[in-house]
């Protein structure tokens, strides 16, 4: 079935079937690949311009150079975006993409007639389909269960840099899949033995009415926590905190939860099953998640549980099938 959806490859834009890329790319050889995804409020693209900017930070850190100024870059983003609207129904919204690598390895060059080049692919398909089965842990929470896996540090590879190595991140959900119950959602720690974030997303407490994060020194400075940091907390008269957090610290906390791009804040009620709290959506996360879809002119909770109603065989087909957050055996 033909999507009638338009990706952007390398200077083309393509019907989505059609997008190639080379079994030679040096993100299949070596996860080396650099990536920001993004999502709309009824249509407008939220901070798309801030992931951009962390996505050229990440190339400059890999030495990725590709050809386009970030201006450029999001002008394609844009025309990506407004090409496919027609195809999406309206109370859809948009979940772009945007991966680049480095392209194919220089010694398969002869294969390019001896020009290699970084790949640079942007993508756009239906927000629904990443928060699809996410509808009912607005009402339960998750569980952070800690895996043995611990999240890589900054002194063996920059979590900072959004990229598509992330094998870890499979180890611990796969491992937090074999944990009894359903709402399992892998915290990992690092090394050392202090919170660092979940497998793409970032994680927070709540103390005293402050909300207290991880130093941001082994983990993605994600758009989310600072939005959350930087925007929200101040409008409600939080006060926020870094500091390092043991499991301890969690288990003793009044309220926590994840954040990230898609599902915006998802509450935490328990950490290896031992109630966080009262073990209920707290009320200051619901403070904080009502103040961000006044924002954004969406009632965030209702649209992505009316979203899960939309579209029940897809959160079927999800619930045996492995996703960023969670790994379904």
């Amino acid at each position: 079935m033909d999507s009638g959806r338009i990706i952007y490859l390398n200077g083309e834009f393509l019907p989505e079937k059609q997008a190639r890329i080379s079994v030679y790319d040096s993100a299949l050889m070596f996860g080396d690949m650099v990536f920001e995804m993004t999502r709309s409020f009824n249509k407008k693209q939220f901070k798309i311009r801030e992931h951009l900017e962390r996505l050229y930070r990440s190339m400059d850190y890999l030495h990725i150079k590709i050809p386009h100024t970030i201006d450029e870059l999001e002008k394609i983003c844009y025309e990506v975006l407004d090409r496919n609207d027609k195809v999406f129904a309206e109370h859809d919204e948009h979940r772009l993409m945007v991966n680049i690598s480095r392209g194919p390895l220089s010694f398969y060059s002869e294969i390019f007639d001896g020009k290699v080049e970084p790949t640079v692919v942007i993508t756009d398909f239906p927000f629904k389909w990443t928060v699809a089965t996410m509808g009912p842990l607005f009402d339960t929470g998750v569980n952070a269960a800690i895996p043995s896996q611990r999240a890589i540090p900054a002194s063996l590879q920059e979590p900072k840099v959004k990229n598509r190595s992330r094998m870890f991140y499979m180890m611990a959900n796969i491992e937090v899949s074999n944990m009894s119950g359903d709402r399992n959602w892998a915290l990992l720690l690092d090394p050392d033995g202090f919170i660092t974030e979940g497998t793409g997303s970032n994680f927070f407490i709540i103390k005293d009415n402050k909300l207290i994060c991880p130093e941001p020194r082994n983990i993605l400075r994600g758009v989310s926590m600072e939005y959350v940091i930087n925007e929200l907390a101040p409008a409600l008269g939080l006060e926020h905190e870094y500091r390092n957090i043991e499991p301890y610290d969690v288990m003793n906390a009044d309220e926590a939860f994840y954040t990230a791009t898609p599902f915006c804040m998802v509450p935490c009620t328990s950490i290896n099953n031992y109630k966080i709290g009262d073990g209920k959506v707290g009320p200051i996360y619901t403070k904080l998640i009502t103040k961000w879809g006044e924002n954004v002119g969406v009632d965030i909770i209702k649209q992505i549980k009316d979203y899960g109603e939309e579209v029940s065989d897809l959160r079927a087909k999800q619930k045996t099938m492995p996703s960023t957050y969670q790994f379904v055996k």
